[in-house]
């Protein structure tokens, strides 16, 4: 899996390690005491999701019967390596079908399912001289994007590969950052530190001061999330039930609140 990618945040996943494994994160919902296995409402779920699923997981999770759920929200690259490792988790939710299949592969989760569809947009300030992709292209324009150990940054290449190369080439010497998350892309952008970045349409409705430069739909990738139980899970039950809630049940609400597309 990536293996490149993978080992390049391998420290970060050691740290992660032990944040994951006693059920930390950076969003929560319910009660954090017990485990996982606890089973029913008296354990803890805890539930791996790609940033930009941050709004939607977590109000889904606050209305979960199945156990209290404990949410941690990073790159899609780093929770599969975290998973890899052996971080303590019952639920993984990427930002693409990639991560959850090649987890699938190896062995450590069970068959994953495409559960939402996103877009890319380009997401830069309210009142930006940015109207079009073309003017990315434009010298001194300071352009941030997604690593492309990342979902939101494979996509983006995905856009500019269908380019003309010239093209291409000039947009990226604009690049000045690429992040491993899209939630860094965006607070780059709200700080003011860059003036356009490649997001999805779900982050730039969420953010501040952010307006979208829509894409053609000829340039627009093929963007679909995908989530699977994670065979270590201590509460299998639970697991399956999350995860059937964001295919076609009470957390499709929430991702439709949130801006997301339902699943093919």
């Amino acid at each position: 899996m990536r293996q490149r990618a993978l080992l390049g945040i391998a420290a970060a996943v050691l740290a992660a390690l032990v944040v994951a494994g006693c059920g930390g994160g950076s969003s929560s919902s319910g009660s954090t005491d017990g485990g996982s296995g606890g089973g029913g409402s008296g354990g803890t779920l805890i539930v791996l999701g790609a940033s930009s699923l941050t709004e939607a997981v977590t109000t889904y999770g606050e209305s979960f019967e199945g156990a209290d759920v404990k949410a941690s929200f990073a790159g899609s690259d780093e929770l599969a390596a975290q998973i890899q490792q052996g971080a303590k988790a019952d639920v993984f939710a990427s930002a693409d079908t990639n991560y959850p299949e090649e987890l699938f592969e190896e062995g450590l989760v069970e068959k994953p399912q495409v559960f939402a569809r996103n877009e890319l947009v380009i997401a830069v300030p309210e009142g930006s001289e940015i109207t079009s992709l073309a003017d990315l292209a434009k010298p001194g324009v300071k352009l941030v994007i997604g690593d492309p150990s990342v979902p939101v940054g494979s996509y983006t290449r995905t856009v500019l590969g269908r380019l003309p190369a010239a093209q291409r080439a000039a947009i990226m010497s604009n690049v000045v950052s690429e992040e491993t998350e899209v939630a860094s892309i965006v607070a780059k952008l709200e700080g003011g530190a860059a003036d356009a970045g490649f997001v999805y349409v779900t982050d730039e409705k969420g953010a501040e001061g952010l307006e979208p430069v829509e894409l053609e739909a000829k340039l627009q990738p093929d963007v679909e999330y995908g989530v699977a139980v994670v065979k270590s899970s201590g509460d299998k039950p639970a697991a399956e039930e999350f995860v059937a809630g964001l295919v076609e049940g009470e957390g499709q609400e929430d991702l439709r609140e949130a801006g997301f597309l339902p699943p093919p």
